[in-house]
Parts: structure tokens; sequence; C-alpha cells
């Protein structure tokens, strides 16, 4: 699966929930952070409390807040667009930028898993162009379908 570079003009501004993790974190179920996140998010229907949002809503996983790099730790958030952010929820902004955007459809999570594995694959090639890690996100928008976008420097 080829990535294809997007160049965002705008923000996108979101509304959710938010937890600190790390890649090695995510490793051992017992310290897992995302999984546990997205089960909030569901069970307390974050996404049906913003305004706006419809079932056909797109649903978003941001990763934010970078300490250093892959290693260090990092912000993900579950949330949806929003014009306002509900009380008890979270603000989250998607900057505008470069984005080398990866695409699968299938059914989750094995999807979204081998997706991500092909994000890995794809930044250890010397020739992929340098990560910003300042902000990256998944964008689900039904049907199994998901869009991750990782932030690169100028990409040409």
């Amino acid at each position: 699966m080829t990535p294809h570079l997007v160049h965002r003009d705008q923000p996108l501004h979101l509304a959710g929930i938010r937890t600190r993790t790390t890649n090695a974190a995510e490793f051992s179920p017992g310290t897992a952070q995302i999984a546990p996140l997205w089960q909030r998010f569901f069970a307390e229907r974050v996404a049906q409390s913003v305004p706006g949002y419809t079932p056909q809503s797109a649903l978003y996983g941001v990763y934010s807040g970078y300490a250093s790099d892959a290693m260090g730790a990092f912000d993900v958030s579950a949330a949806v667009l929003a014009t306002e952010v509900p009380e008890g929820l979270e603000a989250v902004t998607v900057p505008a930028g470069a984005y080398l955007v990866f695409e699968a459809q299938g059914p989750m999570p094995a999807t979204v898993i081998a997706l991500w594995g092909a994000v890995w694959l794809h930044f250890q090639d010397p020739a992929a162009p340098a990560r910003r890690y300042d902000c990256d996100f998944e964008e689900y928008s039904g049907d199994g379908r998901i869009a991750i976008s990782i932030g690169v420097l100028d990409a040409g």
C-alpha cells in the first residue's frame, strides 16, 4: 500500500477524551491505554454528546503532545469534529500542514493494527520524509475504512 501526500490548509477542530501513553506501554495489556480509551469513548457515548455529531460522522484518533519521537510519551485522543466543546470533554486540534496518508478497509481492530504496521515499515526507509512528531491522526469513516495521517516535514 502506497501512501499519498496531503497538504491540509485548515486545522481540524475536535472534541473528545484523552490519555497519555508510550508505544512500549501499548505492547502490554496491563499498561496499554489506547484500547481502554476507545472503550470509554464508546461506553460513555462521547461522540453523541458533541453538537452536530451524526451516526455518519467520522471518528478520530489523534496522537499529539509528543515528548520526543516514537520512543517517547504522547497524548492520544478519541474525538469527533466539533464547533464547540461540551463540558467534560477536551478540545483537540489537528494543525494544518503536510501529512502522509495511509488507507485501508477491513475488520477492526485487525485492519488498523495492520495499517500501523505498514506505517512503521514505511518510516524505516531512509528515503521516507521525516516525521514532524507534533500531530498524527486516524480517521474512521465507516464500513471499516481508516486513513492514518502522519505529519511530515516539507515533503515537496
